[in-house]
C-alpha cells in the first residue's frame, strides 16, 4: 500500500530539519573560516594577536568566568581575536544567563561573541534500527553556536570570579618551561642552526638559546617542535608525512603553531609567530576547506593538552608551583 500520509509528512519534516541543520553547520564553518582568513590576510595572527599591544590581561587562555573552565580549539582563536579588537582587559567570559547567575547582567547594547560547540549524538530512530539489525548505531555530528560576553561588558557581577594571572617577565631561563620540556621525556637536543622534529629519529632539535635574537623565542620554538613530536604515531597519531610545500605539511605546521601558542599562553609566555612565511600555504588550505581551521585548532588543543599533561603529572604538581 505504500507509506502513509502521516509518515510521509514526518519524513519530509525530518528531511527538512536535517537540511536546515546542515546549512547552519556550513554557514557557521564558512563564517568562522572567513573571519580567520581575513585576519591572516591583514597580517594579524589570531593565536598571538592579543599580546601585540600588551592588553587582554596578558598571556593565558580565555576561560568561563563562572565555571573557570578554559575554552579550547577554535573558540580560543575567536575569543582572543574579540578581546584584542575590543581592548578588553580580561579573558573571562560569560553567557547572558551566567551573568545573571553571577548576580549581575550584560549591559544594555553590548554585542556578544559567537563560540561553537561540536559533538555527536545518536537519534532514537538510529538506536532502534541498530538494535533491530544488531549493527553499531551511527552517531550524527552536530554544531551549535552560543553567545558569550566578556566580563568587561557586564555590570554588578559578584566579586571573586576568575581572574588572569599576571604575565611573567621575559627572562633568559623560565624554570617551569624548562621543567615541562624535561617532564615530557622527549629526546630534546640543543645545538645546530635549525629547529625541527625528526619523525624517523623521534627527536627534537633546537638551536641554543643564545642563538635567538630574543631569548624567550627559544621556548616558543621548543614547544612548536614538541607539538610536532606529540603527533608521532605512538602518541597522538597525526599525519606527519607531508613534504615541505604540500597541503599536509601546511596543515601540520598550522596545528603546531597554534598548539605552541596555547602552551605558551598557559605558561604565561607571550606567544609569537615563528613561521610567518607559511601564511600563503595556510591561506590556501583554509580557502579550500571551511573546516580546516576547526580541525587545526582542535588538534592543537589536543597536542597542547598532551604536552601540558606531563607537567601536571610531575610529583607534587611541581610545574604549578614553579609557575606561581
Amino acid at each position: 500500500m505504500g507509506v502513509s500520509r502521516k509518515r510521509r509528512a514526518g519524513g519530509e519534516v525530518g528531511n527538512r530539519d536535517r537540511q536546515e541543520g546542515a546549512q547552519t553547520r556550513v554557514s557557521l564553518y564558512d563564517e568562522v573560516t572567513a573571519k580567520i582568513i581575513a585576519q591572516l590576510e591583514a597580517g594579524r595572527f589570531p593565536w598571538v594577536q592579543p599580546w601585540d599591544s600588551s592588553r587582554c590581561g596578558g598571556p593565558g587562555l580565555p576561560v568561563n568566568a563562572l565555571t573557570a573552565r578554559a575554552y579550547s580549539g577554535i573558540n580560543v582563536l575567536l575569543l582572543w581575536g574579540a578581546a584584542i579588537s575590543a581592548g578588553y582587559p580580561s579573558q573571562n567570559w560569560l553567557t547572558f544567563r551566567q551573568a545573571l547567575q553571577a548576580g549581575g547582567a550584560v549591559r544594555k547594547g553590548e554585542k556578544g561573541v559567537t563560540v561553537v560547540y561540536a559533538d555527536r549524538f545518536i537519534p532514537e530512530a538510529e538506536k532502534a534500527r541498530a538494535h533491530e539489525s544488531g549493527d553499531d548505531a551511527r552517531a550524527v555530528p552536530f554544531l551549535k553556536r552560543f553567545t558569550v560576553f566578556n566580563v568587561a561588558q557586564c555590570e554588578g557581577l559578584r566579586e571573586g570570579l576568575v581572574t588572569q594571572n599576571a604575565p611573567l617577565p621575559e627572562r633568559e631561563i623560565i624554570p617551569h618551561a624548562e621543567a615541562l620540556i624535561a617532564a615530557t621525556g622527549a629526546d630534546f637536543r640543543i645545538g645546530g642552526a635549525q629547529a625541527y622534529y625528526s619523525p624517523g629519529g623521534d627527536y627534537v632539535a633546537v638551536p641554543p638559546q643564545p642563538a635567538f635574537r630574543d631569548s624567550v623565542n627559544f621556548y616558543r620554538t621548543a614547544f612548536h617542535e614538541l607539538s610536532h613530536w606529540s603527533g608521532a604515531g605512538h602518541r597522538l597519531g597525526r599525519d606527519l608525512s607531508g613534504r615541505f610545500g604540500s597541503k599536509a605539511y601546511a596543515r601540520e605546521e598550522l596545528c603546531a603553531e597554534i598548539s605552541a601558542a596555547f602552551i605558551c599562553a598557559t605558561l604565561g609566555i607571550a606567544p609569537t609567530v615563528r613561521h610567518a612565511d607559511y601564511v600563503g600555504s595556510w591561506l590556501e588550505v583554509l580557502r579550500e576547506d571551511n573546516r580546516a581551521i576547526f580541525r587545526a585548532a582542535g588538534r592543537a588543543s589536543k597536542a597542547a593538552d598532551y604536552i601540558l599533561g606531563y607537567g601536571e603529572a610531575m610529583t607534587g604538581n611541581e610545574l604549578g608551583r614553579q609557575a606561581a
